[in-house]
């Protein structure tokens, strides 16, 4: 990123569409000179609140707490983003000095003895004052906030849970960096055709190309999912598989510098610490109170629900595949971890004649990306409008303005498919900007929303084809956008996807349903080659074959719940051996035979460096609200406007305003059950 100007262009008003951060002037250098300045900024924003002489109120005291800190907020939301979808070392080198000052300066406001008893106060006389719901739902978010922040520590508990938190964002950054390290320092060099074998020609291409672009002879496959997907699903040699398999499932745990055992123990040390110093028994206690699920108990009673419910057809799912891998390769033959998607997907062609393969031609990309931007259009009639002029932080970046029905401008939004060695794995959604109404002029201040993805990449012979889970995922992602393009809320900090970490996976969720509905799928499904819709019984084939193998994909999730809530239920420190804690913590939930030196927790970034410490298990809690509200859907019809409308007013756009399950209430007039997952999974009739 160049910048031919010696100003820092965080420190100007941004001359972009829509006040759009100017990635193409953002330099590395930039980023601290610009945290320096916005911490002096809030510092001194705070100061104006604490030697207010007048007594503290709402207006005085809470709202400039909430509006403080604009800059600080644009320069480290930049800097984070960029740190997981366009790094470099020079931002990873960066990341090591910024995440302590962060925290440091985070902490200073969190236990600011003036700054609380003001909010304290305000909060204590709330009754005194005429506030509305989004009002009260603000100081009671913040006051909570600042409690649960240390706020009532003093003297060593407060010094020790400065020096946890700092100790913390270094630990959780270290996780990171290993992970992607070692994720990109692998490679699977083949230089004979025969290892290709069983290989499909998309998967041989993309190989040809990554071994192209890293200057070697032959194919290489990398452990980035569209890679390893199809290689782990197709390849006829079982050693190879067995190989990258090892590859994959023991990251970060050889003896190099990228080892996160240690790493592990002390994360899930610091937050037990934590919580007990603010008076908790265990870090799920603490993070719970603020979640659906409200304890732990309520957690594993949802896990042990599906455990029992799912397990007997997992063990029949896994019998079916062994039996074929049995009569392939005869009767003393064990199926292991790496011949499960293998003999998995012979089964599944086998029961059905469909494969990833067969489907590809059928999802171009730009045709997905219509298809799902049209979805969009049909339930809510928002529409989608490339604008080449808003900067993007990388080539591959597309940018569009999103105009509402009535074409008013809704929001800006980025698309961002491809992997790259400077991004890290998966997908996710993420904002740029929230979305907030101006109290005083009324005006609506629009949010920018960003889909980070690692698709299928493009060849030389082929445009983006993508499988049909790679369409899932975007439906998924597109979901949690259109949570955060639909915020309608006073305040910033409650806007868009601002919302219990129990809620916020179900507009996402709720979105994959369409991947199985004919009526979408003939609305853009159609090979790239000759423009023929999607034929009806290669739809059909899709839906009959949805609930293969859904009971082992359950328990799968059930046992990273497990895994999860192992980690964060402790009440005494850990250092024993992560490998045998992480194979008792989950045992129960295991179909496949255990493989010795596989370790999961050393490369599980959403409980270790991301948001779902003690809240894995959210992804099925979500599924049980999703198939429910799905079920309305379906009833009125998929793409019934009256429906979406509800949905959209009730839980698109009111963000963390009220509690998730009055909205829900709201939207379906019933609370949820687990009957509809049953059903949609095939469990129940």
């Amino acid at each position: 990123m160049n910048n031919t100007s010696n100003k820092n262009p965080f420190l100007d008003a941004y001359s972009t569409p829509h006040g759009t951060f100017p990635f193409d002037k953002i330099k590395p250098g930039d980023y601290k000179p610009a945290i320096d300045e916005g911490i002096r900024r809030q510092n001194a924003e705070i100061d104006v609140i604490i030697n207010n002489i007048e007594n503290p109120t709402f207006a005085n005291t809470v709202l400039p707490y909430e509006k403080s800190g604009e800059l600080l907020h644009n320069v480290n939301t930049v800097f984070n983003n960029l740190l997981s979808a366009e790094t470099n070392d020079e931002l990873q080198e960066l990341a090591k000095e910024i995440m302590p000052l962060m925290s440091e300066h985070e902490n200073n406001i969190s236990l600011n003895e003036d700054l609380f008893a003001r909010i304290k106060s305000v909060y204590d006389q709330r009754q005194k004052e005429d506030l509305n719901k989004e009002q009260s739902k603000l100081l009671e978010d913040i006051y909570n906030g600042f409690v649960r922040n240390g706020a009532n520590l003093h003297g060593e508990a407060k010094d020790k849970y400065r020096g946890l938190c700092k100790e913390l964002s270094l630990l959780t950054l270290q996780f990171s960096e290993n992970n992607l390290k070692e994720t990109n320092n692998y490679r699977l060099i083949l230089t004979e055709k025969s290892q290709l074998a069983g290989l499909p020609e998309s998967a041989i291409e993309a190989a040809t190309e990554t071994a192209k672009e890293k200057g070697v002879e032959g194919w290489v496959f990398t452990l980035q999912a569209p890679s390893y997907g199809p290689f782990m699903t197709y390849a006829d040699n079982r050693a190879l598989r067995r190989e990258l398999y090892m590859a994959y499932n023991t990251k970060c745990t050889h003896n190099n510098e990228c080892n996160n055992l240690e790493v592990v123990k002390r994360i899930a040390n610091i937050h037990m610490e934590i919580a007990q110093l603010l008076g908790y028994t265990n870090f799920a206690e603490y993070n719970l109170q603020e979640r659906m699920a409200q304890d732990s108990d309520t957690v594993y009673k949802l896990l042990n629900q599906l455990l029992d419910t799912y397990t007997p057809a997992a063990k029949q799912e896994y019998a079916e595949v062994q039996a074929l891998a049995q009569q392939q390769q005869g009767g003393d033959f064990v199926l292991m971890p790496w011949d499960w998607a293998y003999y998995s997907h012979k089964l599944k062609d086998r029961k059905f004649n469909i494969d990833d393969e067969m489907l590809r031609p059928y999802f171009e990309l730009n045709k997905v990306k219509e298809g799902v931007f049209g979805l969009a259009t049909k339930l809510y009639g928002i529409t989608f409008k490339k604008n080449p002029e808003i900067p993007v932080y990388h080539k591959d970046v597309d940018a569009y303005e999103v105009f509402d029905k009535d074409d008013k401008f809704l929001a800006v939004f980025y698309t961002d498919f491809h992997p790259r060695a400077s991004k890290r794995s998966g997908a996710w959604m993420t904002s740029y900007k929230g979305q907030w109404i101006d109290e005083r002029t009324g005006e609506n201040s629009r949010p920018h929303i960003s889909i980070v993805m690692n698709f299928t990449k493009p060849t030389q012979e082929k445009p983006a084809l993508l499988t049909f889970s790679e369409v899932e995922t975007l439906l998924h992602e597109f979901g949690h956008s259109l949570h955060g393009i639909f915020a309608n809320t006073t305040y910033e900090s409650m806007s868009g996807t601002n919302v219990y970490w129990d809620f916020v996976e179900l507009p996402s969720q709720f979105m994959e349903n369409f991947a199985t509905e004919k009526e979408f799928l003939h609305t853009f499904a159609r090979h790239y080659q000759t423009g023929e819709l999607i034929p009806d019984e290669l739809v059909q084939r899709i839906v009959d074959s949805s609930n293969f193998n859904a009971a082992y994909a359950c328990l799968r999730q059930v046992s990273f719940g497990l895994l999860d809530m192992a980690w964060y239920t402790r009440n005494t420190p850990f250092d024993g051996d992560v490998k045998a804690y992480e194979k008792k913590a989950w045992e129960k939930a295991q179909i496949l035979p255990s493989v010795e030196e596989a370790c999961m927790s050393t490369q599980f970034s959403h409980i270790f460096a991301g948001g779902y410490s003690a809240g894995y298990y959210s992804y099925k809690w979500a599924e049980v609200l999703d198939a429910d509200a799905f079920a309305l859907f379906k009833e009125k019809g998929i793409f019934n406007s009256e429906t979406a409308s509800s949905f959209r007013e009730n839980i698109l756009s009111k963000g963390g305003t009220e509690h998730p399950m009055a909205l829900y209430k709201r939207f379906r007039g019933q609370e949820p059950t687990i009957d509809a997952l049953l059903i949609r999974n095939g469990i129940k009739k």
